[in-house]
């Protein structure tokens, strides 16, 4: 086994976090480990996670941005036991293919896909599971594909739905639809592709964005669940990622 790594942030925050876990890993001699600390926010996380996702280690993400939706929260109470007693749980991205009038780029999303209109211009798509029509056309700003990891992030501000983890679902959701003005979206098996096309991109160009990766001028946008490679994440006990999700699953909004 590898030394324990500490991947951080670079704000102040996160530096400070790290010079803790430094002296506290110090203290109590631990040498070896198969487990990345992550000192950061969510999108830190994610961004971590990408770079290293041949890695078979697992990672345990410490909040130090805002709402730290994959991360834990640190408390000068943190030891070693924390790393030791942490729950596991293994989420795999979604793979996004998308086709440009030049060529084809591919990158994994871990939360969602969004289709974003690239002008004033509402987009046109039709929406394939497979080979099967979902909409033919659907008039919006745009479409989200959630996995359920990523189901209480954007997806739920667009009202998609939120989906348990081991539901083996993701979430199809328009964003601002126009045409079918009622249509709510769709949710699939993980082991769909699900093909977004755009209907005119020459007058009504879109975006595709894998979390916060964009591919602009799409022609063709195909996602399917990218099962080989799983995310090992850690959570401290009755903090796991499952009961945030069931958390957010019951709450009801204050104004």
């Amino acid at each position: 086994m590898n030394k324990l790594l500490i991947i951080s942030d670079t704000n102040s925050k996160s530096l400070n976090i790290k010079k803790q876990i430094i002296k506290i890993i110090d203290k109590e001699k631990i040498k070896k480990s198969n487990i990345i600390i992550v000192i950061g926010g969510d999108g830190f996380m994610l961004k971590t996670l990408k770079k290293n996702k041949k890695s078979k280690k697992s990672f345990y993400g410490i909040n130090s941005g805002n709402y730290g939706f994959l991360m834990n929260k640190f408390s000068k109470k943190f030891s070693i036991k924390n790393l030791a007693n942490a729950k596991s749980i293994n989420i795999s991205p979604l793979e996004m293919s998308v086709i440009t009038k030049n060529n084809i780029r591919k990158c994994i999303a871990i939360n969602e896909v969004s289709i974003l209109r690239q002008s004033r211009q509402a987009a046109n798509l039709s929406i394939k599971n497979n080979s099967k029509n979902i909409i033919k056309k659907l008039v919006s700003d745009g479409i989200l594909v959630s996995t359920p990891a990523g189901s209480t992030a954007y997806n739920l501000s667009v009202h998609g739905p939120i989906l348990s983890l081991n539901s083996k679902k993701i979430s199809i959701a328009p964003i601002s639809a126009f045409r079918p003005r009622r249509w709510a979206g769709k949710i699939v098996s993980d082991k769909s592709k699900v093909v977004i096309t755009n209907l005119n991109p020459k007058k009504r160009p879109i975006s595709a964005v894998a979390d916060n990766a964009e591919v602009r001028n799409a022609k063709k946008i195909i996602q399917k669940t990218k099962q080989k490679i799983k995310f090992n994440l850690l959570y401290d006990q009755n903090r796991s990622l499952q009961k945030k999700i069931k958390i957010e699953q019951l709450r009801k909004e204050t104004f």
